[in-house]
């Protein structure tokens, strides 16, 4: 902003977010920002190169269900805004869910440390600070790294994620829902990839090609293509994630002793090199809670604020089918109490129909050091609304720490365009030690619950006790007649040993499978 375009001082009274001798766009942008209920403490305003520290920037408490993004480049301060919302959130008793990609996360369970450059910025934006810890919980993909085993069923996780993680095409899909529909109807529990692997072999076997021509539309050259996919993708160590017992997602919703939220972090270093398997199993967990959790409407509170990171991986390659299903998940789950927060570098990373639902943003600097970098500044731009701010001028001069924002008032209205200055967290900014970690997490009351696989009788055991020991031999010198006509999957789904154990398999966990948006099964829980 040039010194042409200052405006006289305001002489307005003072009112909450404000203070006298503000200039007047300064005050009108604070004022947007002056709510009566909680609310979660951003920072101060920046205006015309200086910091006002009595013009607070706030996000209503009852608005995070209504989704953020929270943008930038690398090196901007993405992770520490993360760390600030989710430390207040947890103050006000709201659980957490963060997936901890470079391991500097796990410092939110304990109380960060003083230095003058914590006291500075406090000092700059008006904040009381206080060394912190909050309640933590740490997981790990099928228990590979520090954390409690997040494991999910194959059944479960559903061919649409399935897909995306296998790299099928949209034909290869189609095939493999028809795949996951027919061990649906025939009761073949697929629990681990071993289990899946074994049905599409018996279906591209000789003994199963009657079964394969009664599925439509699917080849026996394309079941042949997905059955290479999987033995690859188990090949790769991809095994450890599928299996039982399974993690149940309401596990994010619980708060500790004290009533503050518990803040759960998904521990991804060990894993980082596969993101196009943490990024859809991040989706299984959020389309779970979608399919589980009950309407509420608006709520005073969220149930639950999802920070989904290094979102562009989820993006990347999508078919329309599976956009379409992030959409509508994305737009469904914030009547369940659900906020959920992408964290990329641009805006331009999420598609338009889900950007449109994001009623939350914190855009930390943009670089613009390429001819691309410029045009991905100029579409960054657009997807603000009209601002005083000359938008590009302070996308690029943003400092670390420093972000602009917009989020919506307590009536659902977008606030004014704001650049701020962020407080700091009050939590250990980085990483808490190995040993710590390994600590919290065999301490953990989950611990017990999910640490140690089980593999019980699921379709591969059926499957291959079938060919031993109800083959077509077999069956011819037991006198069966007619039966011996019928495929080795009828026999097994016919039998009563296998009714027997199906009833006893489906009290035990309570499973009736419906498919839902994703294709991820739905679990109607007998507790």
């Amino acid at each position: 902003m040039s010194d042409s375009e200052t405006v006289p001082a305001a002489t307005t009274p003072e009112t909450p977010g404000s203070a006298p001798a503000l200039p007047r766009q300064a005050l009108e942008i604070a004022s947007g920002y002056a709510f009566t209920g909680p609310a979660l403490d951003l920072g101060a305003l920046m205006w015309d190169g200086a910091c006002l520290a009595d013009a607070q920037i706030r996000i209503p408490l009852p608005m995070l269900n209504r989704h953020g993004l929270v943008a930038g480049a690398t090196g901007t301060g993405k992770t520490k805004t993360l760390q600030l919302i989710a430390e207040q959130l947890s103050a006000q008793g709201v659980p957490v869910f963060l997936a901890d990609i470079k391991g500097d996360v796990s410092g939110i369970s304990a109380p960060g440390q003083d230095s003058e450059r914590v006291r500075a910025r406090a000092g700059e934006v008006h904040q009381q600070w206080t060394a912190t810890g909050f309640p933590a919980e740490f997981y790990a993909l099928g228990g590979i790294g520090h954390g409690i085993p997040v494991r999910a069923t194959v059944t479960s996780f559903g061919p649409v994620l399935l897909s995306k993680v296998l790299q099928l095409n949209q034909t290869q899909e189609q095939s493999l829902g028809l795949i996951f529909h027919y061990a649906d109807q025939k009761g073949l529990e697929l629990i681990d990839l071993k289990d899946l692997r074994a049905v599409v072999a018996f279906l591209t076997s000789d003994e199963g090609k009657a079964e394969l021509k009664g599925i439509g539309g699917l080849s026996s050259a394309t079941a042949g293509v997905i059955l290479r996919s999987l033995t690859a993708f188990e090949a790769q160590g991809m095994g450890d994630f599928f299996g039982e017992p399974e993690f149940d997602t309401a596990e994010f919703l619980r708060t500790a002793e004290d009533g503050r939220g518990m803040v759960s972090v998904l521990e991804l270093p060990a894993v980082q090199d596969k993101p196009q398997l943490f990024s859809t199993f991040l989706m299984w967990l959020l389309a779970d809670l979608f399919h589980d959790l009950p309407e509420v409407g608006d709520a005073d509170k969220p149930k639950l604020v999802f920070f989904f990171d290094e979102a562009h991986l989820l993006f990347n390659g999508a078919s329309k089918a599976f956009l379409d299903s992030i959409t509508q998940t994305v737009r469904l789950i914030r009547s369940k109490g659900v906020g959920v927060f992408f964290v990329t570098q641009t805006p331009k990373d999420v598609p338009a129909d889900v950007l449109a639902q994001l009623g939350n943003r914190v855009q930390h600097a943009v670089r613009a050091f390429t001819p691309d970098d410029q045009k991905a500044l100029r579409a960054t731009v657009k997807t603000f609304p009209n601002s005083a701010y000359d938008m590009e001028e302070l996308l690029t001069g943003l400092g670390t720490g420093e972000a602009v924002v917009t989020v919506l008032s307590e009536k659902g209205a977008p606030t004014p365009v704001a650049a701020t200055r962020l407080r700091a967290p009050e939590s250990l900014m980085g990483p808490v030690e190995g040993a710590v970690l390994e600590r919290a997490v065999r301490g953990s009351v989950l611990h017990g619950r999910y640490a140690q696989a089980v593999d019980r009788e699921s379709a591969y055991e059926r499957l291959q006790g079938a060919r031993g020991a109800k083959g077509p031999d077999e069956v011819r010198g037991r006198g069966r007649g007619r039966e011996e006509e019928r495929s080795v999957v009828e026999q097994v789904v016919g039998s009563g040993m296998f009714k027997s154990l199906a009833r006893s398999v489906g009290t035990q966990i309570g499973r009736e499978i419906t498919r839902s948006v994703f294709g991820t099964a739905r679990r109607r829980s007998a507790r």
